[in-house]
């Protein structure tokens, strides 16, 4: 399990120093306007990618029970299906993306100026649609056959190609928001290079393999990947909305939304390396068909994923103030940004539940029963969301966004036995 998990516990918490150096260099600037253009445009692009976010999750569940049932075509075949539709909603995207841009800012309540720099920063970005929703198909490839090293490589690529990018393109060349769109831009399509590297034996077994596009395979990518898609866009809805009512509240209260936000994204990401080991072992097991295997890995990386919430949670209750300082010069944001930090000490050990049962999910492909779940908890986070901002202000808004993860988090708990009878 640790094998599996720790390359990725390393490769997931450095994803969010892509959006933190994002921040923390415009933050050099002084002003709250560039962090919030850059957050509220990484978050409209985050919400449009994370609808194909079930490339990664079902390509995941799918590949790992066929390795563990020994079927290397198969394995192959699925990776090669999960490419072709992320390179086509990529293209979509960019082609699509006058209205869609305009679509996103009619719903964000921001000023002026941050509207202005952010168009700026989307119409660099979404260029690297292609190759942001396509390397979700490789990532989850590369979990589901243990190939985690691999995904080591690629994100410490994209993160030396960004940070040297940003110092360049911001501080040096004086480009500002333009800068930091291009500087990640140039880093995702350097990322998914090396990745098609990494897979480019299983993509010619997928080619040798017939019937790529049969209707079995083709049904089961349908089912699998149409659940997992809804269960995306309720999950990023939920996010995305946490932003704009942030937005509502001022400029001030976007960035400082923005900078904790990091805080928020550092967490699931490294104690999702636990849930993605899940993945692979439950995966496998499902494929081999032992159902004791499920047991013991839902276990072994759950307690694993306890222990690094705890740490977690410790750690910002520590240094949470001296990261804030290293994300933003504006005295004013980072003022607003210490008033909630509690919220981010409390985040991770709130949250392991639902992103450890996610994992476990995945590897079976339960897809339909964590739509489902995650129905019931959008429900939740929305009663929650029209009365507690209200009350209490932005800290209603963390106070619904913590009850949304722990709803995930219980209900998925109460279905956790299909797993193991999954693999029976």
């Amino acid at each position: 399990m640790l094998a599996i998990a720790l390359p990725i516990v390393l490769s997931n918490a450095t994803i969010p120093i892509m959006g933190a150096v994002d921040t923390g260099v415009v933050g050099q600037l002084g002003r709250a306007e560039p962090i919030g253009a850059v957050g509220i445009g990484a978050v409209i692009l985050v919400s449009l990618y994370w609808v194909f976010g079930f490339l990664r999750m079902g390509t995941s569940g799918l590949v790992a029970q066929a390795h563990g049932a020994g079927d290397e075509f198969e394995s192959g075949a699925h990776l090669l299906r999960a490419l072709t539709i992320g390179f086509a909603a990529g293209l979509l995207l960019v082609l699509i993306q006058a209205p869609l841009v305009a679509a996103a800012f009619r719903l964000a309540p921001a000023s002026a100026e941050v509207e202005t720099l952010a168009r700026d920063y989307l119409a660099i970005r979404i260029w690297g649609a292609p190759a942001t929703i396509g390397m979700y198909a490789l990532t989850g490839w590369l979990i589901a056959v243990e190939r985690t090293r691999a995904i080591l490589a690629v994100q410490m690529l994209m993160n030396g190609v960004n940070v040297t990018l940003d110092l360049w393109f911001v501080l040096g060349l004086g480009w500002g928001v333009t800068g930091v769109a291009w500087a990640t831009l140039i880093a995702e399509w350097s990322g998914i290079a090396l990745a098609l590297w990494f897979a480019r034996a299983a993509i010619v077994a997928g080619l040798r393999r017939g019937g790529l596009w049969a209707r079995s395979g083709l049904m089961r990518l349908v089912r699998v990947n149409g659940d997992i898609m809804i269960r995306s866009v309720l999950l990023q809805a939920s996010f995305t909305s946490f932003t704009f009512l942030g937005a509502a509240q001022g400029d001030v209260a976007l960035a400082a939304n923005q900078v904790l936000l990091q805080f928020l994204q550092l967490t699931a990401y490294a104690l999702d390396g636990f849930a993605f080991a899940a993945e692979a072992l439950v995966g496998q097991a499902v494929g081999a068909r032992r159902p004791g295997r499920v047991r013991v890995a839902a276990r072994l990386t759950g307690w694993w994923g306890l222990g690094g919430a705890l740490a977690l949670g410790l750690v910002f209750a520590v240094a949470g103030g001296q990261i804030i300082n290293l994300l933003t010069t504006s005295t004013e944001v980072r003022d607003t940004a210490r008033r909630y930090l509690p919220w981010l000490v409390a985040a991770p050990v709130i949250g392991i539940a639902s992103w450890m049962l996610d994992g476990v999910f995945i590897g079976a492909t339960l897809t339909r029963e964590m739509r489902n779940a995650m129905l019931l908890s959008v429900i939740v986070y929305v009663a929650a969301v029209m009365v507690l901002p209200g009350m209490m202000g932005n800290h209603g808004l963390w106070a619904a966004l913590m009850i949304l993860n722990a709803t995930r988090g219980v209900t998925m708990a109460r279905l956790y036995p299909r797993a193991e009878a999954a693999a029976a």
